[in-house]
């Protein structure tokens, strides 16, 4: 029988599956809505959220406009994304460590503040394209910091039973907000400028701030702070990974995935303006990037509703075939008007997988190490892309962007076939610290 409020304990899980005296039933995205801590940690991130990306779809417009170098956009997507490779350990730790609410809030204060500056470095007729990237590698920084403090906090926040759909609800909003924040953005960005569009993405962040500022997070269970200093607990993620298959094998799928198969995030506005005649300053730029964002998000929303009961190992082994079809054929597409419709079913395919594969690796951790783990797939999932494009944008500007996209399809094959990711028989239900 479902919960009705109450927590199922990991022996009911248990029981449910391997002793069949009781039917365990997943939650759905409804039930989870009915968490009014969740819920308004959810719709404050959703807030917020939409700042970001109203600024990353036209701060990489941006970028190309003024420079027409798939370099430097390259150099840009690392300053915003670099960080989180190389700081997400520590971000991770720090959020096992300290309260996370107070992490959370003081993290987005750092963040509006340099949005701040960066909106007054762009008012300039000739914008410091050094200062450009340190104002972008400091929100980076912050983003490092906020970003395993969060994924940590989310599933603390619901039952277990609820946790696919709480954690697919959550990407849902994530790409919820890349719909409506580009398309706003391209819409300021015309009206108004680009400096007022980093502005506004700077008030976005009273949002978050709000929700941690009203709410009472539950107690942290499973943790022990007088043990938690030192090299050894730095980089537990890491020796979780190692102990554990599935673990091990999310880790490396997303990794690779990031850095060799999702150039075309980071490099949208120069496909638009090399392969589609779209110009990256232009509302046309911003529509496609919703257009991405509105298939990411029905991508997301599809693991917890309508493929709920399907097996994750299926859902991400799929996932990377369809996105690596669609994405080859978006490479080759040299008319505006069919890549909009491509340019969603690669979201989709996109997010469908990342869910999947999220969901599969947050299934297999006990909440004690649970912020360290998740460090590591915030490094593959958003660090390893910055380093990607400042790669790929040198390649782009010596060969083609259509080659490097053709390149990251043949990656997204490979990884299909590698990314089994089911439990091995007589696996403990959850992955705790290995034993010294």
């Amino acid at each position: 029988m479902k919960s009705t409020g109450q927590h199922f304990t990991l022996e009911d899980s248990e029981d449910a599956l391997l002793d069949a005296d009781r039917p365990f039933v997943p939650g759905t995205a409804s039930d989870v809505l009915r968490n009014r801590v969740f819920r308004v940690v959810f719709f404050g991130a959703f807030a917020s959220n939409i700042g970001t990306w109203m600024q990353n779809a036209v701060l990489m417009g941006y970028a190309y406009t003024l420079t027409h170098s798939a370099t430097y956009v390259g150099l840009i997507v690392f300053a915003q994304l670099g960080p989180l490779l190389l700081l997400s350990v520590v971000g991770g730790w720090i959020a096992d460590f300290v309260d996370r609410r107070m992490l959370l809030i003081w993290v987005s204060v750092e963040q509006a503040l340099f949005s701040v500056a960066l909106g007054f470095v762009v008012r300039s007729s000739d914008p410091s394209l050094t200062l450009m990237f340190l104002m972008v590698l400091a929100i980076g920084i912050g983003q490092a910091i906020f970003a395993p403090a969060y994924s940590a906090l989310l599933p603390s926040l619901v039952e277990r039973e609820n946790l696919a759909a709480a954690i697919s609800l959550n990407s849902a909003q994530m790409n919820g907000s890349r719909v409506i924040g580009p398309a706003i953005g391209g819409l300021l960005l015309h009206a108004v400028g680009a400096s007022w569009v980093f502005f506004g993405n700077a008030a976005t962040y009273a949002f978050v701030i709000a929700a941690m500022a009203v709410v009472t997070l539950p107690p942290r269970v499973g943790f022990d702070a007088e043990s938690s200093s030192g090299f050894r607990q730095l980089t537990m993620g890491f020796r979780v990974a190692r102990s554990d298959r599935v673990v091990r094998r999310c880790l490396v799928t997303i990794f690779v995935f990031s850095a060799f198969a999702l150039t075309f995030v980071g490099q949208l506005s120069v496909v638009a303006e090399e392969n589609l005649g779209i110009l990256a300053d232009s509302a046309g730029y911003g529509l496609l990037y919703a257009t991405f964002g509105v298939g990411a998000a029905l991508g997301a929303l599809s693991i917890g509703t309508v493929l709920a009961r399907r097996p994750l190992n299926s859902l991400v082994r799929m996932g990377l075939l369809g996105y690596a079809i669609v994405l080859a054929v978006f490479a080759l597409l040299r008319s505006p008007g069919p890549a909009f419709l491509v340019v969603a079913v690669l979201g989709f395919f996109y997010f469908a997988m990342v869910t999947s594969l999220s969901t599969a690796l947050q299934e297999r951790l006990d909440d004690s190490v649970r912020g360290r783990v998740l460090a590591l797939w915030i490094m593959g999932f958003g660090g390893t892309v910055g380093l990607g494009n400042l790669v790929a944008g040198q390649v782009i500007d010596a060969t083609s962007v259509t080659a490097v996209l053709l390149v990251n399809a043949a990656v997204a094959v490979v990884l299909a076939w590698y990314a089994d990711v089911r439990v091995p028989a007589g696996a403990p239900a959850l992955v705790v610290a290995p034993a010294d």
